[in-house]
């Protein structure tokens, strides 16, 4: 099961002091409502996923940092591993930023030697942007720290569950994206 937040589900701020606390709903420093009066608990649910994508990003950015890579780079190098010969506009859609934004992060990449751009084949004013064969041990990598997150973020999960949680994200994804 990939473990990607989708982007725009952070967008409220709650503080969790650091990785070994134990967050529950009356935990009144973390923004989250505790039961009795005057609960909010249909806020309660957004306010966790917000809670659990800051530390996902925290955690991950904390463990991939001696490779000098930033969560912006580490997900467009993901993106193209994904869409090879995929346009800047492409990938700035792939990724919710700017075309600008992808551009200066494609020219950062490929000036560290990750990304190649080459000439799309089908449209001479287009470029096609592809992984160096430098990528691929670092993209390697990245993967095993996200697959051993994801394992630490489920542990305790059966296999049912698992799968059952997969189903609800996907359809608060689905529901955030309809607007």
């Amino acid at each position: 099961m990939a473990c990607a937040v989708p982007r725009g589900m952070s967008g409220v701020d709650v503080t969790v002091p650091d990785e070994t606390t134990t967050l529950t709903a009356s935990d009144a420093g973390s923004g989250i409502p505790a039961d009795g009066p005057g609960k909010t608990p249909e806020r309660t649910p957004t306010l966790y996923i917000a809670a659990i994508a800051r530390r996902i990003r925290g955690n991950f950015d904390r463990q991939v940092a001696k490779y000098k890579v930033t969560r912006s780079q580490w997900s467009l190098v993901a993106t193209v591993s994904h869409i090879p010969g995929a346009t800047q506009r492409t990938i700035a859609d792939a990724l919710d930023i700017t075309e600008a934004s992808a551009g200066r992060l494609i020219d950062r990449l490929c000036a560290d030697g990750l990304l190649e751009r080459r000439d799309k084949k089908d449209d001479r004013r287009a470029r096609a942007v592809y992984l160096s064969p430098t990528a691929q041990p670092m993209l390697d990598i990245l993967a095993q720290f996200a697959s051993e997150s994801e394992e630490r973020l489920l542990k305790g999960f059966s296999e049912e569950e698992r799968e059952l949680l997969q189903s609800y994200l996907i359809r608060v994804y689905n529901n955030v994206n309809r607007g």
